[in-house]
Order: C-alpha cells, then structure tokens, then sequence
C-alpha cells in the first residue's frame, strides 16, 4: 500500500502542476485528501507491520501521520479560500501551489513512517523542494529572499545529516554490520563506537534542528512561515515540524540505549534552553504577527526538547506536546488568512478591534492565545507541566527556575500584542470597506483547538497506548 500510495500521490502532484482548469485542481485535492486518509486507515489496521522493507507502521509513526491527515483537511479547505480570495492567481501558480501542498503532505507522511535514517534524510530533502515553491508563491523580493534562505540553510543542515549518517555507518562497521535501519542500530547499540557515533549524534541533531525550529538552524523557518501563505505556513509550523522532531528522537533513542546518553541529553538540553531564550528576546520585540507565531514554536520546540533532556516522564510529555502544538499553532496560521483579509497587513501595530470586524475569528485568536501560551484549560498546559515536573525530577532546578522566568515574559510579550490586535481599535482605519466573512471559515479552527483541549484533559486511552508504546524503547 505504501508504494501505491507513494505512486499515486505522485501522479497527482504531476497532475496538479500540468493542469490548467480548476475543477480539475479541486478534483485532483480531493483525490489525494481520499487517498491520505486511506492509507491512514490502512496504516492503522496494519499497526507495527513493515512494508516495502523501509517503512513501518509503528506508533510514533501512526500517531503523526493521523495528525497530519487531519491538517491536511483544513489546509486544503483554506488553501481553496485563499487563492480564491487572491485577484493576482494565475492557472499557472494555482497548480504549483497545490503540487507542492500535495508533495509536501506526501514527504512528511512518507517520512514519518521511514525506519531508516537514510530514507528519513531522503524525503527530508524533498519536503524542502516543496516547501521552496510554497515561500516562493507570492513570487515578490521578500519572497525571493526568504526562499533563497529557506534552501540554503536546509542545503546545509542535510549535508550535515549526510555526513552524520556516514559517521554513524563508520560507528556501525565496528558492530560488523552496514544495515542502518534503526532496528538494527537499536540492536546493536552497545557494539557501536562511541567516538563516531558523538560525531553522528552532532551532526543528525543540528542537522534537524531546521526543521524542528531549534537552535542552531532555527533562522531557515522564520523567513519560510513569514512568507508562505497562511495555509501553507500552518503545514510548515506543525507537521513539518514534528518530522523533524521525528528525525531527532528515533536517532535519539539508539543513543540513549548506549553509554553516550547523559552527554546526549547535555546536547540537547543546550540547544532547548537556548532555543526558549532566542524566543523570548525576538519575541518581546517582534513587530510582525506570522513571526510572533514562529517565534511561539521554537519556545514550544524548546520545552519538547527539555523533556527528552530530562527523561522519565519528560519522554511522554514531549510526544503529547509535538501533537497538541501542531493542531494549536496550525490553526494560528489558518486564521491569519482571515486577519490580512480584513487588515491587508502582518504588522501588529496596524492590526486591532479584530472583535468588531470578526468576532469568530478574534474567538479563535483569543482561544489560539490561550491554547499557545499553556493557560488552562489548553491540553498544552498538561504537557507543559509534565516537562516541568521532569526537570524537578532530574533536579534541574536551576534551568526548571530560568525556564519559567523566560517563559514569563513570553506570555507577556505575546499577550500584549494579542490584545492589542484583538480589542484596540486602529488609527485611521476604513470601516466602510471591511470585508464580511463568514463565521464557517473559523470553524475547522476552533475544532482543532476544541481537540487540543480535549486530547490533553482527557485523552482516549488509545491515545495514550500510541504515546508510552513511542517512548518504550528509551531507557527509565
């Protein structure tokens, strides 16, 4: 099924960027979004089996891949509103925008259920390919720049990957094996040469650190989410994103089934802490509201980051963050088509009284608000307070201690502009010639921070089965 999948989502994507008629188009998303979920399914009812010798359908993989299934419904959705709602489309740009869409959703699926570093490297690299024609949509200067930047830094953090893996097969040969799926380096963990495998360990890491949105490598999805449009940029600030976490944590868990483990978790535990403080000072003084939102994940990705550091429950705390981000923030970027809309701007200064001119709308904000900055009743504050609790733990106080001062001043910095955006009213601005939406447009929104909410109080216990089962194989 995998390789039907991957073929017929191919042709799709060929399809899509041949064909000039837009029903066609509309036809041809339809079919894919059909085809994704099927394949989900099918994924679903052939849990833990392999297929096509790279891909298995394990937990971690499944639990990703039903999260993006279902971001991808409301992209699509949005992605039709906005180029219906742009006059400067062309047949030509609405083509390649839902190619790319379509490759992208593709790569990172595919990517998710990879069991091999080099597979995961490989689709890695096209979702960068994708992910270059979406930032480049508006095809403008800032565009250009953003996706020259785009590629050249994610061009850097895959060779570093490359040369990591080769690194990592130098560590294997000692085990007298080159088979670097990660079943085999999971079993072969304590036979691998620990010198080659800190060098592979630096490399991966900082290689994925691109997509995740962390520090070092953090820069390449700034420019990329500003400049993508909204629905676009929800893929790239959650399911791409969590491909990257995917990245790091199945290499993760074959280094901390060797004696190179409390270094690791030291690596990562740098890069977290300062991730949230690289946050928090853009943050503070970030005047553009698709940034205020990019600079919001790499706090998130951060505190996923310190609960792999520090361990125990910390592992399942940061799997249940990953999801519960990506349907948050992915519904922060839908609504932010609705703002330019009505404001024609990304300029916080220029936006407010949202609530007069969209009062679903400015529900989703202020709901997003609270969902994004962990205050209750937002699934993220469960998840949040579980890494929280794995620092004191592993007593790390002092990081637990700067951690919730900088994190602090997140939730300042980012609820002032929130409620200036929201209840403010702006100087000079034209009333008479506001454009009507309808409340429906806000409604996959809400869903999807309704099921934020719901899958952090309440979690089905199948929920919580696919967690622990992606964390059992790390060690206590």
């Amino acid at each position: 099924m995998t390789l039907i999948y991957l073929i017929v989502a191919l042709l799709i994507v060929v399809s899509l960027f041949v064909n000039k008629n837009k029903l066609i188009n509309i036809s041809l998303i339809s079919l894919f979004v059909f085809l994704q979920w099927s394949y989900t399914i099918y994924a679903c009812f052939h849990f833990r089996s392999t297929e096509f010798e790279f891909f298995t359908f394990d937990s971690l993989g499944v639990l990703l891949l039903i999260v993006l299934s279902v971001i991808s419904i409301p992209a699509m959705i949005h992605s039709l509103i906005y180029l219906k709602n742009n006059n400067e489309e062309t047949p030509q740009s609405r083509g390649i925008y839902f190619a790319a869409i379509v490759g992208l959703i593709t790569a990172i699926g595919a990517g998710y259920l990879s069991n091999h570093i080099a597979v995961i490297w490989i689709f890695t690299e096209l979702t960068t390919l994708c992910a270059s024609a979406l930032i480049y949509h508006h095809r403008n200067k800032l565009a250009l720049e953003g996706t020259w930047k785009y590629i050249f830094i994610c061009a850097i953090s895959i060779t570093f990957i490359f040369i990591g893996i080769l690194f990592l097969s130098l560590s294997l040969q000692h085990a007298g094996s080159d088979d670097l799926s990660f079943k085999n380096l999971l079993a072969n963990a304590s036979k691998l040469n620990p010198f080659w495998l800190q060098l592979a360990f630096l490399f991966i890491f900082t290689g994925f650190t691109a997509k995740l949105g962390l520090v070092p490598m953090f820069t390449a999805g700034i420019d990329a989410k500003d400049n993508a449009p909204g629905p676009a940029a929800a893929l790239l600030s959650s399911v791409l994103v969590n491909l990257g976490f995917v990245g790091i944590f199945r290499f993760y868990i074959i280094v901390a089934n060797t004696s190179l483990h409390q270094w690791a978790n030291m690596i990562i535990g740098i890069a977290a802490v300062l991730s949230i403080f690289v946050a928090t000072v853009y943050m503070i003084k970030v005047k553009n509201i698709k940034r205020m939102f990019a600079y919001s994940g790499i706090e998130h990705m951060g505190l996923v980051m310190l609960g792999i550091a520090a361990g125990g429950i910390g592992y399942y705390a940061a799997v249940l963050h990953i999801v519960l981000h990506a349907l948050t923030k992915s519904s922060l970027f839908f609504q932010y088509s609705q703002l330019k809309k009505v404001f024609h701007t990304k300029n916080i200064y220029h936006i407010g009284n949202y609530f007069k001119y969209n009062a679903t709308g400015a529900m989703v904000l202020l709901f997003g608000f609270i969902c994004a900055t962990a205050m209750p009743p937002s699934g993220l504050f469960v998840s949040e307070f579980l890494i929280f609790k794995s620092l004191f733990a592993a007593n790390q106080v002092i990081v637990l201690i700067l951690v919730l001062l900088l994190l602090t001043m997140i939730i300042w910095a980012f609820g002032k502009n929130m409620f200036k955006m929201l209840f403010i009213p702006v100087i000079g601005m034209d009333e008479q010639n506001v454009p009507s939406i309808s409340p429906w447009e806000s409604a996959t929104q809400l869903i999807l921070l309704t099921a934020s909410v719901y899958l952090g109080l309440n979690p089905p216990q199948e929920f919580v089965q696919l967690i622990n089962e992606s964390i059992m194989l790390l060690p206590i």
